[in-house]
């Protein structure tokens, strides 16, 4: 079968040799491709078509030559196109199928040193960002209300409700239940030398320097800073910290600061009631279970309870809410991606929450220990 107005010329090479017409549209490309079909069916390895007198060939027309080229190419053939010229040779080279059969090339595999220079430059942009982010919260929470330019009051009542108020309930469960531990723990060794009263001294100092601080903050960490990050990557993934900044609003005035204050006032006070909710639990389980009487247990626990093992309780639960702040308001405000972007910034805001949190106490106890 020849395509109509086309002229065969002899064979060469064992193939054949077709001449397109001056009309090279998608009819004329569907008989061309045909006709190259045939004669790959009736044993030539090689196919010619003669593009020379082509006048006009649209795209259709262009494709069927590349279909008729891959179908030369799968029989074990090959397809030479010869004579195209001006216009219609620049055709077939723009509809030009890509390189589709060709082994996907492997990018190259980066060396030690370059993944290891990535992350160092990825660690100090890091670093410089929490640089700038915490000088920008230290003006505007602190030195910029002392210049008269005031908090938001009323986000600071709000913040302070969802994450002191709202977190009363979990916090004192979670001491108490602590405190019961702690109790039966402690009981259970000291029973052997005839000393569960020194029970009540181990609740109050522990509950005091270390317990209440540290496990409140957990808390906090786990609660509100996921809550901030996940709100600030939302509002970060939806352009509205954009829109902020594009009003002329500063970010940390108008966000971080009310949030930074609100736990500025909600951890410490959460650790008075820990304080107060694990020693409740350690002295029902003295008082009910080891039946120590209540009047000596009380005098235990008055006596061994100092002013500066609270102090340093509150001074550990102040320095902990600002952590827990500024890493979520970090995490928040870098985050990269959609809806997966934010999983990962609140889980990883909640990561690093607590192991510099972990850090920090490690490092009061270790002052606190040679001091």
């Amino acid at each position: 079968m020849e395509p109509a107005g086309s002229q065969t010329a002899p064979p060469e090479q064992g193939g054949g040799a077709l001449t397109a017409p001056a009309q090279l549209s998608q009819e004329a490309g569907r008989e061309l491709l045909e006709a190259v079909r045939e004669r790959l069916a009736a044993g030539a390895r090689e196919v010619v078509i003669d593009l020379g007198g082509v006048e006009r060939m649209d795209t259709r027309g262009a494709a069927f030559l590349h279909l008729a080229a891959k179908a030369a190419r799968a029989r074990g053939g090959e397809l030479r196109l010869v004579g195209a010229r001006g216009k219609i040779a620049e055709l077939l080279e723009l509809v030009r199928p890509g390189p589709s059969d060709a082994p996907a090339r492997r990018p190259p595999r980066e060396g030690f040193f370059e993944r290891l220079g990535a992350r160092a430059l990825a660690g100090v942009g890091g670093l410089r960002a929490a640089g700038a982010l915490a000088v920008d919260a230290f003006y505007w929470s602190v030195l910029a209300p002392l210049k008269g330019r005031g908090l938001r009051w009323g986000a600071l009542l709000d913040e302070l409700h969802e994450m002191g108020v709202r977190a009363i309930g979990i916090v004192a469960l979670l001491n108490f239940l602590l405190g019961v531990i702690i109790a039966l723990l402690s009981a259970a060794q000291l029973k052997q030398f005839g000393a569960t009263i020194y029970v009540a001294d181990l609740l109050v100092v522990a509950f005091a320097r270390e317990l209440a601080a540290f496990l409140t903050a957990i808390i906090v960490a786990a609660r509100s800073g996921a809550a901030i990050t996940a709100e600030l990557a939302t509002m970060s993934v939806q352009e509205e910290i954009d829109a902020l900044r594009s009003m002329g609003i500063n970010v940390a005035q108008f966000l971080i600061a009310p949030k930074l204050w609100a736990l500025l006032l909600a951890v410490p006070a959460l650790t008075i009631l820990a304080m107060v909710a694990g020693n409740a639990g350690g002295s029902l389980v003295g008082v009910s279970l080891l039946g120590e009487n209540p009047t000596a247990w009380w005098n235990e626990l008055v006596g061994a309870a100092a002013l500066g093992d609270f102090g340093q309780g509150i001074f550990k639960s102040a320095l902990f809410a600002v952590i827990i702040g500024l890493v979520a308001c970090y995490n928040g405000l870098r985050v990269a991606g959609g809806a997966r972007g934010i999983g990962l910034a609140t889980t990883r805001s909640v990561v690093m929450d607590i192991f510099f949190i972990i850090v920090a106490d490690m490092l009061f106890a270790s002052f606190f220990f040679f001091v």
